[in-house]
């Protein structure tokens, strides 16, 4: 069976020495209990991957991403979705919900972000902390 390809972004910010990302949640009665996730979706023909994650990033929350980097794939357990992702340091701008795909999108610490995200997403955050991680000091 083919897998789905969907795309997205891990935007964070610091604030107050706390790591956060933004989140986002899908709306419709049939996912008050579905658990957060990254803003994510479908590349249109002939778009990269990046690309598709940025277009989807501004369409869901109204956030366009600056520079990103790439953090890899995952893979559903229970379905044959695969969710490529990329990194960036969030605009300044808060997120709203911008389309009607989602109900909530809102930036968490790192530790709430882990609690909520669909259990599949979970190594991104793991990535994107060794992403963030001060390069070891020098034994020179």
């Amino acid at each position: 069976m083919p897998r789905k390809i969907s795309s997205g972004t891990v935007l964070h910010r610091e604030r107050g020495g706390v790591t956060e990302v933004l989140l986002v949640h899908p709306s419709g009665r049939v996912h008050a209990t579905t658990p957060w996730g990254i803003p994510k979706g479908y590349p249109e023909e002939g778009e990269t991957l990046e690309d598709a994650a940025r277009r989807e990033t501004w369409e869901e929350t109204g956030l366009i991403p600056g520079a990103l980097a790439p953090l890899g794939f995952v893979n559903y357990r229970r379905t044959s979705k695969r969710v490529h992702a990329f990194a960036g340091p969030a605009p300044l701008e808060e997120p709203r919900c911008a389309s009607w795909e989602i109900d909530g999108a809102r930036f968490m610490p790192l530790g709430e972000a882990r609690a909520r995200i669909h259990p599949d997403q979970l190594p991104l955050l793991d990535r994107l902390e060794a992403l963030l991680a001060p390069p070891p000091a020098s034994t020179l």
